[in-house]
């Protein structure tokens, strides 16, 4: 028996790539790596910005969420840093940048293990512990601001609103916007809902022309012959919202009338428009002088409205009619035929519309119920406004947070560099395998500070140094010593109110710690070969056949296509 040979055993079909082992590893680190490069020239207050032109399409941004989601990235392990930058921005809104560039770090000084022959399990074992310590140390040098007056408190939200606006293209206005986040913030119920602060875009004028409207406001919708007859300003008005059509053809949908006589015609003809006209009557009856809709609103309704000088919107975004429900405190309706008491209307000081820009608005202003509010941007070019409302919506998120979470840290990567200070102390206190696996982690933290010195132009081996030395010495409370990036020095981050919020700092590093160690756990990469597309329509692979091929056609594009043709 020991002499018979072996069958061969295929398990994997024929065409598939297999890479595994500690080259796998190495491949996968380095992918990331590549990502981590790109990005890295975007943070900080002095970082460079990025234009990425896909078709007719051109964005220049330095939001490292945008970034990632616009590179396209193909590779399976590099696609993970794309979802920690969304994560990051879904929870906390800034930040993404930040925790790309600790994941790469973290992958960067695992790699020097990996090929030393140190097992990944035992390196992500370390990180692990080393991430348990970073977070617990960073929960307790925070600084609560639960006690402050709300004065104090309203000011932490500004400082931590202009802190996130520092890095954006907006900079230098960043005072102008904090302000107007932080009001709209304090403006939101208590559910802290950011959708309830609206963003609209308008190009041309000049950034300071931006305004924050106490309210609701939105475009002009599409409308019909007789808008212009309607007023356009009242004071205090009644205000209905409709989630149901009102033009005359909606009655007769989806009907089928069989008549034996021609006169009944007209009789049907008549219900039919006295069913509309019943419904314009009883929303009339309401006294409400804005009628909102979800749905259509026709041109007879529209002329019926300005007959009897009231104003009349339809097809207005579910959005905004949200917003306006949560502003002026109506209720939004599916029926006019019963159920219109006048708990059900809304009202608002202030109604107009009015021109801004090359479009024209509504305005609900000094809503007496108001939970939302409406930040209109201005400015010259579109890819600056698209790219202001990217870095509004950052400061908005951390200002959010901020608000819920008042514990605050110094920014300017002061408190990379304390945490890595501590955890050099307690690795080296340490024995066993763990030990460089922390200190490892400890300098992967420093990435930050050096980034932030890099990026400004400054010699970051000397700030480095010296925030090493300032950091190390116990004789004076130097915790909040960070890279001053405007003078190329260093600075108390905290004096300087560069202040970040700690949710930030903590999702950060705990989301680019389980990347890392995610990525460092694959040691097999198993890629199927792509089914074959044959003349004939029976595929040899998966799925095989036309579906298949159209499947390929969608995936691939025109690549797909040329296959095709020459098969």
């Amino acid at each position: 028996m020991s002499g018979m040979l072996r069958p061969n055993i295929v398990l994997l079909k024929d065409g598939t790539d297999s890479s595994q082992g500690k080259p796998q590893i190495i491949s996968n680190i380095n992918a990331c790596g590549i990502i981590v490069e790109i990005i890295k020239s975007t943070l900080g207050p002095r970082g460079m910005d990025k234009l990425i032109h896909d078709g007719n399409e051109a964005t220049i941004t330095n939001d490292g969420a945008t970034v990632m989601k616009l590179l396209k990235i193909a590779h399976p392990a590099a696609k993970i840093l794309v979802d920690i930058a969304k994560s990051q921005d879904m929870e906390v809104g800034d930040g993404t940048t930040s925790v790309v560039v600790f994941c790469g770090e973290f992958l960067k000084e695992a790699k020097t293990f990996i090929e030393q022959g140190v097992g990944a399990n035992i390196i992500i074992k370390g990180y692990k512990q080393a991430l348990k310590l970073t977070l617990q140390k960073l929960s307790d040098i925070a600084i609560d601001l639960t006690q402050k007056s709300a004065e104090e408190r309203n000011h932490m939200l500004l400082r931590c609103a202009e802190t996130t606006l520092n890095s954006k293209l907006v900079a230098d206005y960043k005072t102008f916007f904090a302000e107007k986040i932080v009001k709209a913030v304090n403006l939101l119920d208590d559910d802290m809902d950011h959708k309830a602060v609206g963003i609209k875009k308008v190009t041309g004028g000049s950034v300071t022309d931006s305004m924050l409207i106490n309210g609701v406001a939105f475009k002009k919708t599409f409308s019909y012959a007789g808008f212009e007859q309607q007023p356009k300003r009242f004071e205090n008005p009644k205000i209905i919202l409709l989630n149901i059509e009102l033009e005359l053809k909606a009655e007769k949908d989806n009907a089928e009338v069989r008549i034996s006589d021609p006169t009944d015609y007209q009789r049907i003809v008549d219900a039919e428009w006295k069913i509309i006209y019943d419904k314009l009557e009883n929303i009339v009856n309401t006294g409400a002088k804005v009628v909102l809709s979800r749905l259509a609103i026709g041109d007879l309704a529209t002329q019926y409205f300005a007959d009897r000088g009231i104003f009349c919107a339809g097809r207005v975004e579910a959005e905004d009619l949200e917003r306006t429900r949560l502003a002026t405190g109506a209720t939004t309706q599916t029926t006019v035929n019963c159920g219109l008491d006048p708990k059900i209307l809304g009202s608002c000081g202030l109604f107009e519309e009015v021109q801004i820009g090359a479009e024209r608005f509504n305005l609900f202003q000094e809503c007496p119920k108001s939970k939302s509010a409406t930040l209109i941007i201005r400015g010259g070019a579109q890819q600056f406004v698209d790219e202001a409302d990217r870095s509004i919506h950052d400061a908005l998120m951390i200002v959010k947070r901020a608000k819920q979470n008042t514990k605050v840290v110094g920014g300017g990567g002061a408190i990379e560099m304390e945490l890595s200070r501590y955890l050099r102390e307690v690795g080296l206190a340490q024995a066993g395998k763990q030990q460089p696996v922390i200190l490892a982690f400890a300098k992967a933290l420093e990435v930050i500070p050096r980034t932030l010195a890099q990026n400004s132009g400054g010699d970051c081996t000397d700030i480095l140094n010296l925030l090493r030395a300032k950091h190390n010495d116990s004789s004076v409370d130097n915790r909040w010593l960070g890279v001053d990036c405007i003078n190329m020095g260093i600075q108390d981050s905290f004096a300087s109110y560069v202040w970040e919020p700690v949710m930030m700092k903590e999702n950060a590093l705990a989301a680019a710690c389980e990347a890392a160690c995610l990525v460092l756990s694959i040691d097999e990469t198993i890629t199927n070969p792509k089914s074959d597309v044959p003349k004939g329509g029976k595929g040899k692979g998966k799925g095989g056949g036309f579906s298949q091929g159209m499947a390929n056609m969608a995936a691939g594009g025109k690549g797909a296509m040329r296959q095709m043709k020459r098969r």
